[in-house]
């Protein structure tokens, strides 16, 4: 039998999981998995997806307009996760277009201020996930409660794809600790979104999931061109617009 070390899945991965991509309270027992439980990325968004439904279905049963059912569901996502991947998606946009270089962008990417490029990216992103979600509610409540649940699995499935196809492009950071991921891992986590994606919506999930691998392929082909690599903001980036992507395509 293979040592936990080396299975493709474990029961502690999953809790690993939770615990690097939300604020969830979890009691993690077994860390030096790292990498190897990135297959279980997808199903931090099943919860913290469901947790946001959860949330939108309990204003929409205190009778708030579906425009405030759309916004506490967002915030509640961002809460969960404590801001983790917007923050990752502000320093990729004021590094990636601030910078004149690749040592000057990843500079820009490590400080902790925010610039004018990170302000716009953060308003035109989070505009776009409330907007949509507001536009779902709006139309069909079940079919808004599965879009935001399978944008939430299918967008935390890019991140494993990207630590597998790109190499580091830090020598530090958060990526850089939890190591590099391995092709098999990667694609265990993309079954696993797809799969709940297609319980979850059906036949629509396919649009959906075209949509999150070209927001992978294209923020792939930036980030190596500008430097050379991908690092833990440019994964949440990723997470950020991949879940933006499915939202809108899932708008009828």
């Amino acid at each position: 039998m293979a040592k936990n070390d080396d299975a493709l899945i474990h029961i502690s991965d999953i809790p690993l999981a939770v615990a690097l991509l939300s604020r969830l309270p979890v009691r993690v027992a077994e860390t030096s998995r790292g990498a190897k439980a990135a297959w279980a990325y997808p199903l931090v968004g099943l919860i913290v997806g469901g947790l946001s439904a959860l949330m939108g279905l309990l204003a929409l049963g205190l009778g708030l307009p579906t425009l405030l059912v759309a916004l506490l569901s967002l915030s509640m996502l961002v809460v969960l996760t404590g801001a983790m991947h917007e923050d990752g998606l502000a320093d990729t946009a004021d590094g990636l277009w601030g910078g004149w270089d690749r040592a000057a962008r990843l500079q820009i990417m490590k400080d902790s201020h925010i610039g004018s490029y990170g302000v716009i990216a953060l308003f035109l992103v989070q505009s776009a996930r409330w907007g949509a979600l507001w536009v779902l509610y709006d139309t069909n409540v079940a079919h808004a409660i599965a879009a935001l649940i399978a944008s939430s699995i299918l967008s935390r499935a890019t991140m494993p794809a990207l630590m597998a196809i790109l190499p580091h492009a830090r020598a530090d950071g958060l990526s850089r600790n939890v190591g590099s991921v391995s092709t098999a891992t990667a694609g265990l986590g993309a079954a696993l979104a797809a799969t709940l994606a297609l319980l979850l919506l059906g036949g629509s999930c396919f649009q959906a999931i075209v949509w999150a691998i070209l927001v992978t392929v294209v923020i792939g082909a930036i980030a190596r061109t500008k430097i050379g690599g991908q690092t833990g903001d440019i994964l949440g980036a990723t997470q950020q617009i991949a879940e933006v992507a499915v939202l809108l395509s899932l708008v009828p």
